[in-house]
């Protein structure tokens, strides 16, 4: 599993609830694609022109070459193609061994 972090600024308070909007229908599309594991997208507090959208993928290349070639993608990005120009960072990360207890999966895969 990799994770993507895309970050985006909007800094038109108008267009935070149309984004919103936006994501909300991209993601039904999310949904039914067997390459995505989860996502959430997350709004600034401090920073409320800042939103981080996390997706988790089976792989960089079940990303890049399945999602992005199936008939899933071309509404997922009609939706919020818009925003495609707030874009801030959009990267692919791999998880390390540190991972919070509370979830269940602590460092090397094994439980206390």
């Amino acid at each position: 599993m990799i994770v993507e972090y895309i970050r985006y600024r909007i800094a038109d308070p108008e267009r935070r609830a149309e984004f919103e909007k936006a994501y909300a229908t991209a993601a039904e599309q999310l949904d039914l694609a067997p390459q995505c594991l989860g996502y959430e997208l997350s709004h600034g507090i401090e920073e409320p022109d800042r939103y981080i959208l996390r997706i988790e993928w089976t792989s960089v290349a079940d990303h890049e070459q399945g999602f992005r070639g199936s008939p899933h993608f071309p509404p997922f990005l009609a939706a919020i193609r818009p925003y495609v120009g707030d874009i801030v960072e959009m990267k692919h990360y791999a998880r390390t061994s540190v991972v919070s207890a509370a979830s269940g999966d602590v460092a090397g895969g094994q439980t206390p």
